[in-house]
């Protein structure tokens, strides 16, 4: 862990204090924690219904799929994808009465969605330099992309199911209705259909999408600051820590497992997403919490707690790697 590393995380932390400070003032308003006169919650709405759209569409309308290294992709996104879905199963399985329907959802978004921008883009720079962070961003192009996909089609799945009287075939259309006509998964589809036709994204409106989109850091991470401030440290610590320990820890040993072992990378491109897995939880989870209006005070908790967490993790992490597989 480099010097500029750690002042990123610092920075990082400083811009989370802030927000905290903000919401602790109630510089932006008073309302209570959950309705809809929150202003951490009016945040993540602009957030979710502008500018995330916003950067995910001119993400994927520009996207140059022919030059993606697709065997890494599939190494870092085969066991991630996997591991998620089992965090979700598991969750749902233990899921107690009265607990919302769209809990496990949340949690296994928590445990799987990863600070590949704020946090990732300086590592992988710092680290590997310049042809570690071309793999980086190839997986980030992708990363929001199938991640938020997927989670948000099995919670409208748990939604839709969670209604009373409906039948398979209405719960099923109520769910692709639901996860196509979505902030994050209609950008997406709208940006992939884009790049299908081959036609460059007319000027001003490029200009329009790169200002909004670059809105997104700043406003996500005071918003989890905001939040903390608005819902608190959550009561229980229990289930907190294993979806820490499990983006902290279990991911990464997974991807570096079935990466390594399983498919025989090494070198370079196994030390560049190996510690993309092992990156703390990203500001997409709590905006994804703040939709479905569940565990706000535990996502925010898990962001900043596995950040901090993360000083300490990310150096194992690159010692072992050095030890398995020099780059």
């Amino acid at each position: 862990m480099t010097w500029a590393i750690a002042f990123k995380l610092l920075a990082i932390l400083v811009a989370v204090a802030i927000g905290w400070a903000v919401g602790r003032m109630r510089w932006l308003g008073g309302g209570e924690a959950g309705s809809d006169s929150d202003p951490a919650r009016v945040l993540a709405n602009a957030a979710f219904f502008i500018f995330v759209p916003a950067l995910l569409f001119r993400t994927t309308a520009r996207l140059d799929t022919a030059t993606l290294p697709w065997a890494f992709l599939f190494a870092f996104f085969a066991p991630v994808l996997v591991v998620v879905f089992l965090i979700y199963l598991f969750e749902r399985w233990r899921r107690k009465p009265g607990e919302a329907v769209t809990a496990p959802s949340v949690k296994a978004i928590t445990a799987g969605f990863g600070n590949t921008l704020q946090v990732g883009l300086p590592v992988a720079a710092g680290v590997f330099g310049e042809q570690g962070l071309a793999i980086h961003i190839a997986v980030v192009s992708l990363h929001a992309l199938t991640i938020l996909t997927l989670l948000t089609a099995l919670v409208e799945l748990d939604v839709a199911r969670g209604r009373e009287g409906g039948s398979l075939a209405a719960t099923l259309a109520q769910t692709v209705r639901n996860t196509v006509i979505h902030p994050v998964v209609l950008p997406v589809l709208a940006g992939l259909s884009w790049n299908a036709t081959g036609w460059p994204i007319p000027a001003v409106l490029d200009e329009v999408l790169l200002n909004l989109g670059t809105a997104v850091v700043p406003l996500c991470l005071t918003l989890i600051g905001m939040s903390l401030a608005y819902y608190g440290w959550p009561k229980s610590w229990r289930g907190l820590s294993g979806l820490v320990a499990a983006k902290l820890l279990l991911i990464p040993a997974v991807v570096l497992g079935i990466a390594h072992w399983g498919l025989g990378l090494s070198g370079l491109p196994l030390a560049v997403i190996v510690m993309m897995a092992a990156l703390p939880t990203g500001s997409n989870a709590l905006i994804f919490a703040q939709r479905y209006r569940t565990m706000e005070a535990e996502v925010t908790a898990a962001t900043v707690l596995s950040t901090v967490l993360y000083v300490a993790t990310a150096p194992l992490w690159l010692a072992l790697l050095a030890w398995i597989s020099p780059w």
